[in-house]
C-alpha cells in the first residue's frame, strides 16, 4: 500500500487532480457541498461497504456484525470497486462506513505526505481526512502492497530486495491494479527510490489468483501481492524487503461519515479494532481463499472466537 515520497511530484499532481474532478469542483474528494444525496444514515443504521476483494469485504462484515450484535441495525454493500468508486460512494451518502488501510488511504488525501512509521502515518491521516469524516482507532492488524518473485528468480538473480532488482539484466514485468501505473509505490516509485525500470502488466483482482498465476506462470517477474495473502505461503513465493520505506504502514483503520460515527458505534468498531491482527488477516483470508468460507460467515466465526461481545 504505500510510502515516502519525495518521489511525487508529478503522480501526486495527476492523482490530485483527478480527485478534485471526482469532487466536483473541490480538491476535497468527500466534500458534499455539490452532493444532492441526503445519505444513508439516519442515525438509527449503518451501511458498510468494501472495496472489491475479499479481505475487505470479511472486515466490512465484522464491522457490520458486532454493530448489529449490539444493537445497531447495520448492513453490507460489498465488492463496491476501488477507491475512488467507494470514496464516491461515502461522498454521495450511498454507504456510511469503510475498512481502509491507513498508508493508502494518507496518500489518497495527500499525496506529498512523508509519514512513514505506523504512529506517524496515522497521525498524519487523521489530520488529512476531510471534513465531515474521520477514522477511528488504527488496529493492529495490516495488510500491506508487496513485491514478490519467484523463489527461482530470486536464487537465480540474487534477488531478495528491492534495491537487488538493479542487478537484473533482463526486461521487468509487474502483475499489479491498473492504478500501479501512478501510484507513487509502484512504477514511479521502482524508479524513483530504487532505479529500476519495469513494465506494468494490468491484473484487476487485487493481488488475486490471477497476479499469482501470471507470476508463477512466468507471464511477469514480479507481483504485487497484499502482504496478508495466503498464496505467498503456498506457492513458496520471496517477498522482497524494502530498505528505502517506499510502502508505508498499511494498519487497518475505518473510515466513517461524521454523522455515523455515533458515540456507540465508535465504541463497537474500536473494541473490534483492539482485537485484530495480523494473523487473524491471514487467517480469514485463508479461509476464504483456500476453504471458500463465505465473507459473512468467517466474520462471525472470528467474533465468535474473539468472545467480544
Amino acid at each position: 500500500m504505500v510510502r515516502t515520497r519525495g518521489l511525487m511530484a508529478a503522480a501526486g499532481t495527476l492523482a490530485l487532480a483527478s480527485l478534485a474532478l471526482a469532487a466536483c469542483s473541490s480538491g476535497n474528494p468527500l466534500d458534499t457541498s455539490s452532493s444532492a444525496a441526503g445519505g444513508s444514515s439516519s442515525g438509527s443504521s449503518v451501511v458498510v461497504g468494501s472495496a472489491a476483494f475479499p479481505e475487505n469485504e470479511i472486515l466490512a462484515y465484522v464491522y457490520a456484525d458486532a454493530l448489529n450484535q449490539n444493537g445497531i441495525k447495520a448492513t453490507v454493500k460489498p465488492n463496491i470497486g476501488q477507491r475512488d468508486a467507494y470514496i464516491a460512494a461515502l461522498k454521495d451518502g450511498s454507504i456510511d462506513l469503510v475498512p481502509e488501510y491507513t498508508g493508502n488511504l494518507l496518500q489518497y488525501f495527500d499525496a506529498k505526505a512523508t509519514a512513514q512509521s505506523s504512529d506517524d502515518v496515522y497521525n498524519a491521516l487523521k489530520t488529512a481526512v476531510p471534513s465531515g469524516y474521520g477514522v477511528l482507532a488504527k488496529a493492529e492488524a495490516q495488510d500491506a502492497d508487496s513485491y514478490n518473485v519467484t523463489k527461482a528468480f530470486s536464487d537465480q538473480y540474487g534477488v531478495k530486495s528491492l534495491d537487488d532488482l538493479k542487478k537484473v539484466t533482463i526486461p521487468l514485468k509487474v502483475a499489479a491494479n491498473p492504478e500501479f501505473q501512478t501510484r507513487p509505490y509502484g512504477i514511479p516509485g521502482l524508479k524513483s527510490e530504487y532505479g529500476v525500470t519495469a513494465t506494468l502488466v494490468p491484473i484487476s483482482d487485487g493481488g488475486g489468483p490471477n497476479t499469482v498465476k501470471a507470476l508463477t506462470g512466468g507471464d511477469v517477474q514480479l507481483a504485487d501481492i497484499y502482504s496478508t495473502t495466503p498464496a505467498i505461503k503456498s506457492e513458496n513465493l520471496v517477498t522482497l524487503s524494502d530498505p528505502k520505506n517506499m510502502i508505508l504502514a498499511q494498519n487497518v483503520v475505518p473510515l466513517i461519515s461524521d454523522k455515523a460515527a455515533t458515540d456507540k458505534v465508535k465504541a463497537v468498531l474500536e473494541k473490534v479494532q483492539a482485537a485484530l491482527t495480523t494473523d487473524d488477516l491471514i487467517q480469514m483470508n485463508t479461509k476464504s481463499s483456500v476453504d471458500k468460507e463465505s465473507a459473512d460467515q468467517i466474520a462471525k466465526e472470528w467474533l465468535k472466537s474473539k468472545s467480544l461481545f
